[in-house]
C-alpha cells in the first residue's frame, strides 16, 4: 500500500461501542463525523478524517467497527498455526485474514486487523466503566500481534462509574505501559496534548509533526478564545450603549420598556449563536433560555461628571462652557425650573451647534420624554452568563449529546475559572461600559448607530479585560 510517509496514519480501534467514532470527532472537532448513540455495533466500516496544519494534512485517522468476541478470535487464530510453526505476530494475522472466516463470521475483526495492520499506530479506545474481562485482554492480544504500537485511550474517565485504576493495572500487565486519560465527552483543556505526548514517546519517527499538530491546538484554542472574547465585549458594549427614550405615561414606559427588554434578547441571542459557531457547536448543544431582564435603569445619565466634560469639548462653539454648561446642567435635572425662557433657549441652541449627539436628546428630555437604559446589574448578568457559556464550550468534547447546562449566574463558584466571574458579579463595571453608556451612537440597535476607532478601541480593551 503506497502512501504518504510524512503524514501519520492511526487506526482508532476497540471493543464495541467504547467511544472510537466520540474520540474521532472531539480530535476533528466535528461533530457530523460519523454516527453516536447509545447502542453495540454502530460503525460497521472504516471511515478516516484527517488532522490538518495550514491545510496540509498531518494525521490520518480511521475509524474501525468494533471487536466483539474477541475470545473466540484468538481461540480461531491459535487452530491456524499447525504444530512445530512458530510464525510472528503479523503473520498470525495474516493467516487470519487469508481465512474463509475473516469473510464471514469474523469479518468486523478483519476489518480492524486489515486496517491496523496498513497504520503506524492504533488508538485502543477503552470504556473504563466497563470491567475488565476476558475478551479485553484476548483482543489486546490481537492487536498487538499486528505489530504496531498501541496507545490504550481511557475514555468516559470523568464517569462516576469509571475503572480507571484497574484497567490500568490489567493494561500494564499486558505491558501496555503508556496510556492516556481522554475522556471525549468532557476532554481536559490539555487533553489533546496530552494523547500526542504519550504517542511520540511511541513513536519517535514522527515526534516532530506531532509537535506541529500540538503547537497548532495551542495556538488555535487560544484564537478561538480571543475571537470568543471579542464576541462577548461587543455584545456588552452594544447593549451597554442601547437607550430607547418613551414618553412619561405609564402605558408608554411599559412598551418601551418591553421593546428594550426584548432588543436585549435578541443581542444575546446573536452573540450565544456566534459563540456556538465559533467553537463549531449548534443550537442543540445550547438549548435557549429566556433572560430574566430586571431592574432597568430610569433617568438620563447624560448629567454625570464625565458627560459634562464630553458636553463642554463639543459645546465649546455654540455657548461658552464652563458657568454656563453648569446653569444648563442645574436647568434640566431640576426638570427647567429656574423660569429663564431665554437661558433654556440659548442652552439648547448652543447644544444643536457642538453636539448633534446630545442635542435630540436633551430636547427630548425638554419635552418630557424619559430615556431607558440597561441597569448595570442586567450587564452583569449578562457578562457572567457568555463568560460561562465560553468556559463550557471550551470543555466540551464534540461528542456529547446532553445540552450544555450554565451554573448558577448568580451563585458561587462552579469551577477553577471563577476569578473572573466572580470580578463581574461584584467588581467595579469596566471603564469601557461607562463610556459606552454615553455613546448611543456605539449600540447596533440604535438608529444612529456609528461604529468608529474610538468604538473598536473600546471592544478591544474589554475583551481583554475578559480574560
Amino acid at each position: 500500500m503506497s502512501r504518504n510517509n510524512a503524514v501519520l496514519h492511526l487506526a482508532v480501534v476497540g471493543h464495541t461501542n467504547t467511544g472510537k467514532t466520540s474520540l474521532l470527532r472531539t480530535l476533528t472537532r466535528n461533530p457530523e463525523f460519523g454516527e453516536v448513540r447509545d447502542g453495540p455495533g454502530t460503525t460497521r466500516h472504516v471511515e478516516g478524517a484527517q488532522l490538518l496544519v495550514d491545510d496540509i494534512p498531518l494525521v490520518q485517522l480511521y475509524d474501525t467497527p468494533g471487536m466483539e468476541d474477541g475470545v473466540a478470535l484468538l481461540d480461531y487464530i491459535d487452530q491456524l498455526i499447525q504444530p512445530g510453526q512458530r510464525p510472528d505476530g503479523p503473520e498470525r494475522i495474516q493467516r487470519f485474514l487469508d481465512s474463509p472466516e475473516s469473510g464471514r463470521r469474523f469479518e468486523q475483526e478483519a476489518r480492524v486487523l486489515n486496517k491496523l495492520l496498513t497504520c503506524d499506530a492504533g488508538l485502543y479506545v477503552v470504556d473504563v466503566r466497563d470491567p475488565v474481562l476476558s475478551k479485553h485482554k484476548d483482543e489486546l492480544a490481537v492487536l498487538a500481534d499486528c505489530g504496531h504500537p498501541l496507545l490504550p485511550v481511557l475514555n468516559f474517565t470523568s464517569d462516576p462509574r469509571a475503572r480507571t485504576a484497574a484497567w490500568r493495572e490489567a493494561l500494564a500487565r499486558l505491558g501496555l505501559h503508556a496510556i492516556v486519560e481522554f475522556d471525549t465527552i468532557a476532554p481536559a483543556l490539555d487533553g489533546e496534548l496530552q494523547l500526542y505526548d504519550k504517542l511520540a514517546l511511541l513513536m519517535d519517527t514522527h515526534k516532530e509533526l506531532l509537535g506541529v499538530l500540538k503547537q497548532d491546538i495551542v495556538e488555535q484554542r487560544a484564537l478561538r478564545r480571543h475571537d470568543a472574547r471579542h464576541t462577548i465585549a461587543d455584545m456588552l458594549i452594544d447593549i451597554a450603549a442601547l437607550r430607547m427614550s418613551s414618553p412619561p405615561d405609564p402605558e408608554s414606559l411599559e412598551n418601551t420598556t418591553q421593546s428594550l427588554r426584548q432588543h436585549v434578547r435578541q443581542r444575546e441571542n446573536r452573540c450565544v449563536q456566534t459563540l456556538l459557531k465559533r467553537y463549531n457547536f449548534t443550537r442543540k448543544d445550547f438549548p435557549n433560555h429566556a433572560l430574566p431582564l430586571e431592574g432597568e435603569r430610569w433617568g438620563m445619565d447624560l448629567f454625570n461628571p464625565q458627560a459634562l466634560q464630553d458636553m463642554g469639548i463639543h459645546l465649546g462653539k455654540g455657548m461658552a462652557a464652563g458657568a454656563m454648561a453648569g446653569a444648563t446642567l442645574d436647568a434640566f435635572t431640576a426638570g427647567i425650573s429656574l423660569g429663564t425662557a431665554t437661558l433654556v433657549g440659548a442652552a439648547v441652541g448652543g447644544l444643536w451647534q457642538g453636539a448633534d449627539k446630545w442635542g435630540k436628546r436633551l430636547m427630548g428630555r425638554i419635552k418630557g420624554e424619559q430615556e431607558i437604559s440597561v441597569d448595570d446589574a442586567v450587564l452583569r448578568l449578562l457578562a457572567v452568563r457568555q463568560l460561562d457559556l465560553l468556559q463550557a464550550l471550551d470543555r466540551r468534547g464534540h461528542a456529547a449529546q446532553a445540552p450544555i447546562t450554565l451554573g448558577d449566574a448568580a451563585g458561587g463558584e462552579t469551577n477553577d475559572d471563577a476569578a473572573p466571574l466572580t470580578r463581574w458579579r461584584k467588581g467595579k463595571l469596566p471603564d469601557e461600559l461607562a463610556e459606552a453608556r454615553r455613546r448611543t451612537s456605539w449600540s447596533s440597535m440604535s438608529p444612529d448607530y456609528a461604529p468608529g476607532a474610538r468604538r473598536e478601541h473600546a471592544v478591544r480593551e474589554l475583551a481583554a479585560r475578559l480574560e
